[in-house]
């Protein structure tokens, strides 16, 4: 099966699933809409409640491996756990300098990872995006500008970041990327109907280590490992690491230690695509 042959399930249609919260805010906002018209002195009553409804729409936003806003990938399928297999994931890339030195040290352990590119990085470094996609990795969705306002866009500007990226991703490694990473991992409740209409799924993280904004290799290892296990999804940064006093990207400094720790759990990183590729084929069988 090629590397990125994974679909869903024939009898999978895309269509968006709302969840309850989502269903419920809207529910709210009619009803709010509809008690303003016929009892306008509820004024301040509707403004609370619609108040307090963004407020918790706020917190879903923040919860990054939440499920309020929509299905989140925070684990890998439960057939990875068999073949003590963990996912290694590559956020913010490529970067010419530290992205082929993480592909290097990736090589050497004979690992493989999923690396979520922003668009615009994508389209500037096309030879190392194509480089990822040969030495057997995914290459996946991680919006086309990053913005850090990416949580607050209308729907079509959410729809312009998603699917350009994936215009650029395709276009250059002729795989088309199946997963998505907000920015920061902070979800907009409208980016669901997107996905859906792009065909990709989201996914977050089991743990992360901070390597983007702790300088102590040795912290950012200790939170990667702690409590490890097969299925786990691990969030590293090969574009804008933090640097370790001595001026190195953590990410070069942390890797070599976590692919030593995995080999001596018994562990074996593989790209996400892979992963539900297999997990896909086992359910046929």
């Amino acid at each position: 099966m090629a590397l990125n042959s994974y679909h869903p399930p024939a009898n999978a249609n895309r269509r968006w699933h709302p969840t309850l919260l989502i269903r419920l805010s809207v529910l709210w906002h009619v009803s709010g809409v509809i008690t303003l018209v016929t009892l306008p002195s509820w004024w301040l009553w509707v403004l609370g409640a619609l108040a307090a409804n963004h407020l918790l729409l706020g917190a879903a936003v923040l919860w990054p491996r939440g499920r309020w806003l929509g299905p989140n990938l925070t684990r890998m399928p439960a057939s990875t756990t068999g073949r003590d297999e963990i996912c290694l994931t590559f956020d913010d890339g490529p970067d010419p300098q530290v992205t082929p030195q993480v592909l290097d040290l990736l090589d050497l352990h004979d690992a493989k990872a999923s690396f979520f590119c922003i668009g615009e990085k994508a389209a500037a470094f096309p030879e190392i995006v194509r480089e990822i996609a040969c030495r057997g990795h995914s290459v996946e969705n991680h919006s086309y500008h990053h913005p850090l306002t990416f949580a607050f866009y209308s729907m079509a500007a959410l729809r312009r970041e998603v699917e350009s990226a994936q215009a650029i991703i395709t276009g250059i490694t002729g795989q088309r990327p199946l997963f998505f990473r907000a920015p920061g991992g902070f979800r907009s409740p409208l980016l669901d109907p997107v996905m859906t209409d792009c065909g990709i799924k989201y996914v977050s993280w089991t743990r992360r280590g901070y390597d983007a904004v702790r300088r102590d290799p040795v912290q950012v290892l200790q939170r990667l490992v702690c409590g490890l296990g097969a299925g786990d999804v691990l969030v590293l940064h090969d574009g804008t690491p933090a640097r370790t006093k001595a001026g190195e990207p953590v990410v070069l400094v942390v890797l070599p230690a976590l692919l030593d720790q995995l080999a001596a759990r018994g562990l074996k990183s593989v790209s996400l695509t892979t992963a539900y590729n297999n997990a896909y084929t086992s359910g046929l069988n």
